[in-house]
């Protein structure tokens, strides 16, 4: 949820903001494991998510000043994260790969399920849509409520509860089909 750090992160901004260069890296330790889920969220493999990542802390610190709300850091960073990712996948489906065929997330609910749930999980996240994959996570493995993907994602609060919901339809309707395929 945005702002479950908010005081903290506004302090350690003005700090850097003042020139203390040293107070971005718990903002940096703070927020990178979102960061990379995210990114993975996006459909990215680990190694590039890592990268993008860095490159989402790197832009944000040369930005820093054009935060306009410090204590909504971890959305602003989430917005500047999103349009990386956006933009490399654009990229990258320019050079001919399909996006339904890179990784999906890595949800830390599915780090304790055996390996044939997390791959028919990972499988079923695949297949969403960008769109629905990224406002099914955004809602459930970050926690994010309607209105705050909205901004994220520069959506509607409407917009993002349709995605949602067609992402839980989608994955209600992909489990079904293959509970039946296994009878």
């Amino acid at each position: 949820m945005i702002g479950r750090h908010a005081g903290d992160d506004a302090a350690l901004i003005r700090r850097v903001l003042r020139g203390d260069r040293e107070a971005y890296a718990p903002l940096v330790e703070r927020h990178r494991g979102l960061l990379y889920r995210y990114a993975r969220g996006m459909g990215l493999d680990p190694d590039t998510a890592q990268d993008m990542a860095q490159d989402c802390f790197v832009k944000a610190y040369t930005a820093l000043g054009e935060c306009r709300e410090p204590e909504r850091f971890e959305g602003w960073l989430l917005r500047i994260l999103r349009n990386l990712c956006l933009d490399h996948l654009k990229n990258v489906r320019q050079r001919v790969l399909r996006l339904d065929e890179t990784p999906a997330a890595d949800a830390a609910a599915r780090a304790t399920a055996g390996p044939e749930l997390r791959h028919e999980i990972d499988s079923a996240l695949d297949a969403l849509s960008p769109l629905l994959r990224e406002a099914f996570l955004l809602k459930h493995e970050a926690g994010y409520t309607y209105d705050e993907i909205a901004s994220i994602t520069h959506s509607s609060p409407s917009a993002v509860k349709m995605r949602v919901q067609r992402a839980r339809d989608e994955l209600r309707s992909m489990f079904r089909d293959e509970r039946v395929e296994a009878m």
